[in-house]
């Protein structure tokens, strides 16, 4: 099993940029898409950006086409999640999840969640 840990979290003023990191430990990395998703309070957990094992091939949702980019640094074990042009609605915890498809990663099942990490944009 792949054991997940998100950091890079904060508070942002809106229009500000935050760098989010997924580090995996386990197994094997390269086995696994990962996924980005948040969950606002009071609000359902949603999709954000998801990434295939190679980097390949990316999804984005909607709402943050063109502000965030998804990548991975296999050596690294590790995803990034840049976000750019923040709005206080991007206000969320973020998690990171892996499975072996891309996807599966985005409907789910998956293999491993990680804990998640706050990000606030004030406004």
């Amino acid at each position: 099993q792949v054991q997940l840990v998100e950091s890079g979290g904060g508070l942002v003023q809106a229009g500000g940029s935050l760098r989010l990191s997924c580090a995996a430990s386990g197994r094997t990395f390269t086995n696994y898409a990962i996924c980005w998703f948040r969950q606002a309070p009071g609000k359902e957990r949603e999709f954000v950006a998801a990434i295939s094992w190679s980097g390949g091939d990316t999804s984005y949702a909607d709402s943050v086409k063109g502000r965030f980019t998804i990548s991975r640094d296999n050596a690294k074990n590790t995803v990034y999640l840049q976000m750019n042009s923040l709005k206080p609605e991007d206000t969320a915890v973020y998690s990171c999840a892996a499975d072996t498809y891309l996807r599966t990663v985005i409907t789910g099942p998956r293999a491993a969640w990680g804990q998640g990490t706050l990000v606030t944009v004030s406004s």
